[in-house]
């Protein structure tokens, strides 16, 4: 006889359950995912769905071993690379595809259950959002719903299912939220997992070109969060700075300089007056620069030093968000001395590119007759001729200074400080263009500043002699609003209008602003519970010492004591009910005859041997048997128990 080959249809019931399962495992991976691995997914999904309801036959294992196969190779060609966050969870979900077009079982289902375990888990590698935590929790009890849905009898319903798994997880809660407040946090993690290189680059770049800045300004996304310790500078302080560009082809600036520690940098910046200190919360940017208010002095964040232009780097990118604390000044003066070298190369600039530029400073420097009043007179023809300050401003060829200065004289921040600088090292002043944000938004709600992307700014820093480097802003001569208010109080004033940006309803702002303070609540108390909040948590405890032996210590301690109270919980729920009136007195009649009812046995067959073995009389025992019967099961009569009482009492 042939072989069936066609399934049986068992799993209709349950397999609808482990799909969905594996479909919410894989929600927030959707945006990470290439189209196809994701289509690819719902294909298999539909088609074994499709194969148990009509009983069709399995797809041959060499139709599988291609699919797969096909799959790796797609997986290798889309990420480059078969690890880290990106690769790995495209590689879960097509595992989770092949595996359903072999589940013939319930024990594959469980394997497809544990890789939606690992679906989900994989996602808190990338972030931790405030969302993070309800997802898990809803993730892991349809995931357990799941898992019981494939052994449930037919009288079990799924919402019986359900509220067994929201009980074990109730249960399990009090241990996990042990674990995490008591087991030792360090300040680096044991291991590091690569995060999707596929994913475009947060924030500023290590470049700048014309409409780079104006493309983050359309941008609402955090860049950091300030939580100041001293008192708030002026809004025309808040110059947040980050890397500095040296290099100038024509049309893009960039630096040379590698990200490290520069000895001495420190030592040539000259401070005055009050510092400001201050703690920033840094969102992921895959970069190495650390952004500081200008200018950074000291610092608290691990494997960070000042390069040579000022500007703080990390040995390693930052792909994750992390808080350090800051002292900056506000009046400082940087390098009051430099080489001939050097200021030949701040003042290079490439031959034959931007010759009516070059021109027009000349002219312009000639008849200023210094370099303060040639500053001067440049911020003066910004201020008063007709630019333009604006996000959408026309497309500019290679000599972009030239269209920018003589056709256009429309831009944004990035034009206006790369026709300064170009301007500058035209007339022999050392220049450089600082990459950073400007400015921020005070939320009340937390009363800290947040700082957006839409906050990037570009600002020039010229030399001059017995002063060193000066930060000049020419944004401020044809936009003073965006320095004195910043970009979002420019919106709210209208101004920013007239440069193609919109300013959203005060209802949706004051939401955001809602929204950001949990956000940065989450943040604070969760996601930064490190080695500090911990070890000062523990001292609150009492213990004075939290080194890691104290804390595992104190770990086992309260794991035991929440294991015995859940086994007591347990104890008590499950517990032996107490015997009912009429059965305690059936236990006392029991006793009497001398014997034990055996497990099962009924009380006729009891009577029966207690008649044979027994030395009561067999009428009695006949008498109180059917007397106990009449009590517990028969029809309700008060008289019943009664009369069971007083047969048994009467016996000798």
């Amino acid at each position: 006889m042939a072989k069936r080959r066609g399934t049986d249809g068992s799993l209709l019931t349950s397999l609808p359950w482990t799909i969905g399962a594996l479909v919410f495992a894989l929600a927030p991976h959707l945006p990470y995912l290439s189209i196809w691995i994701t289509l690819v997914f719902m294909a298999c999904a539909a088609w074994r769905y499709l194969i148990e309801k009509r009983r069709m036959a399995l797809p041959p294992m060499a139709v599988r071993a291609i699919l797969a196969v096909s799959c790796f190779v797609g997986v290798l060609s889309t990420y480059g690379d078969i690890s880290g966050v990106g690769p790995g969870s495209a590689l879960l979900t097509v595992m989770a595809a092949m595996k359903l077009l072999e589940t013939r079982k319930r024990r594959d289902q469980f394997v497809l259950l544990f890789i939606s375990i690992f679906l989900v888990m994989s996602t808190v590698l990338r972030e931790q959002y405030l969302w993070s935590l309800p997802y898990l929790i809803a993730a892991v009890a349809l995931i357990m719903t799941a898992w019981l849905r494939m052994s449930a009898t037919r009288q079990e319903t799924a919402r019986d299912s359900f509220h067994t798994s929201k009980r074990l997880l109730l249960y399990a809660a009090p241990l996990a939220l042990a674990m995490w407040i008591f087991f030792p946090r360090i300040s680096t993690p044991f291991w590091g997992v690569p995060i999707d290189t596929s994913m475009a680059t947060s924030g500023i770049s290590n470049t700048l070109s014309p409409g780079d800045i104006s493309e983050l300004s359309l941008s609402d996304a955090v860049a950091f969060r300030v939580d100041f310790k001293s008192p708030i500078p002026e809004a025309r302080d808040l110059y947040w700075r980050g890397l500095v560009l040296t290099h100038f082809t024509g049309r893009t600036w960039s630096g040379r300089e590698q990200p490290g520690h520069a000895p001495g940098s420190r030592d040539t910046i000259e401070v005055d007056g009050e510092p400001v200190s201050y703690r920033i919360t840094i969102e992921p940017t895959r970069q190495p620069y650390v952004f500081a208010l200008d200018i950074p002095f000291q610092w608290s964040l691990p494997n960070a030093a000042m390069g040579l232009q000022q500007q703080i780097t990390r040995a390693h990118p930052i792909d994750q968000r992390i808080a350090y604390d800051a002292i900056s000044y506000p009046r400082y003066s940087v390098q009051r001395d430099m080489s001939r070298t050097a200021k030949n190369w701040y003042s290079k600039l490439p031959a034959e590119r931007n010759p009516r530029t070059r021109e027009l400073a000349l002219d312009m420097f000639a008849q200023a007759g210094s370099e303060q009043a040639f500053i001067d007179a440049v911020l003066r023809k910004f201020n008063q001729e007709e630019y333009f300050y604006t996000l959408r401003p026309p497309a500019l060829g290679n000599n972009s200074v030239d269209r920018f200065l003589f056709d256009t004289k429309q831009g944004f921040c990035e034009h206006y400080a790369s026709a300064f600088a170009v301007m500058m090292r035209a007339a022999g002043i050392p220049a450089r263009i600082v990459l950073g944000y400007q400015g921020g938004e005070l939320n009340p709600l937390g009363d800290y500043m947040i700082v957006r992307q839409s906050d990037a700014h570009a600002w020039t820093e010229v030399w001059l002699e017995n002063r060193g480097w000066v930060r000049v802003d020419p944004t401020s001569a044809v936009a003073p609003q965006r320095i004195e208010a910043g970009m979002r109080g420019s919106l709210r004033d209208g101004s920013a209008n007239s440069w193609g940006l919109t300013s959203p309803a005060e209802w949706l702002h004051s939401l955001g602003l809602s929204w950001d303070a949990i956000n940065a609540k989450w943040n604070a108390w969760v996601l930064g519970y490190g080695p500090e909040n911990q070890d000062r948590f523990m001292q609150f405890l009492g213990i004075d010492n939290p080194d890691w032996q104290n804390k595992v210590f104190t770990l086992i301690g309260v794991g035991i004591a929440l294991i015995l109270g859940i086994s007591l919980l347990l104890a008590l729920r499950y517990r032996a009910p107490r015997p009912d009136p009429a059965q305690a007195l059936y236990l006392q009649f029991e006793k009497k005859t001398g014997l034990e009812r055996a497990t099962g046995e009924t009380p006729n067959g009891f009577a029966i041997r207690a008649q044979r073995e027994s030395p009561l009389d067999d009428d009695t025992i006949t008498d109180i048997t059917e007397a106990y019967l009449a009590a517990r099961y028969g029809s309700p009569d008060p008289n019943a128990l009664s009369q069971l009482e007083s047969r048994v009492n009467s016996l000798p």
